[in-house]
């Protein structure tokens, strides 16, 4: 019986890299980086501490790495390159950046637009300001991604990308009281 040998393939290389940044940001950079563990009892009350949302995140990435290079274990030749990579790589990052971009700067913008004698920066806890970047950046990048991947917008990709984003602000803004969605974090 003859066993295959082992090639690097970008698959393979894509999964071990996914692989290792993310046990490196759960063994190094979350436990320096938090102020509480995963669980923080105090006076009798447990509630999830600081260390607990990247720490799901990037145990999600760690799997995502395993997933990638268990899909890519019975495949050895990396096969025909395909020169459009490059492209889409590039508008993908653009859409990003463009989601970003909407996702700092809504905010900010809706207050002193709609509300000029205040700053964004005391809003940034208060509804609705607190989700208006999140919200249009958000539905901006999941439905830009899902545009890119179908070739053509669709409203089923703009209900996905709203749907995410309410799912997102339920599960962390509502259930954690001292949460800040990104970006309020840092204005």
């Amino acid at each position: 019986m003859r066993h295959p040998s082992f090639r690097l393939t970008p698959g393979r290389v894509l999964g071990a890299v996914v692989l290792v940044l993310a046990v490196l940001a759960l063994l190094v950079w979350v436990p320096n980086d938090t102020a509480s563990g995963y669980v923080v009892s105090k006076r009798g009350r447990v509630s999830i501490g600081d260390a607990m949302a990247p720490a799901l995140a990037f145990g999600l990435l760690a799997l995502s790495g395993l997933l990638i290079l268990w899909e890519t274990r019975n495949f050895d030749a990396p096969g025909q390159s395909d020169r459009r990579g490059p492209a889409l790589l590039a508008v993908m990052l653009g859409i990003c950046a463009a989601a970003l971009t909407v996702m700092i700067w809504a905010g900010p913008l809706a207050v002193a637009l709609l509300n000029p004698d205040e700053t964004y920066r005391n809003l940034r806890d208060a509804a609705p300001w607190k989700h208006i970047g999140f919200v249009f950046g958000g539905t901006g990048l999941v439905t830009g991604l899902i545009t890119l991947v179908e070739h053509r917008f669709s409203w089923a990709a703009l209900a996905i990308g709203v749907a995410t984003v309410l799912v997102l602000i339920g599960a962390f803004d509502l259930a954690f009281d001292d949460l800040l969605l990104p970006p309020n974090g840092d204005q």
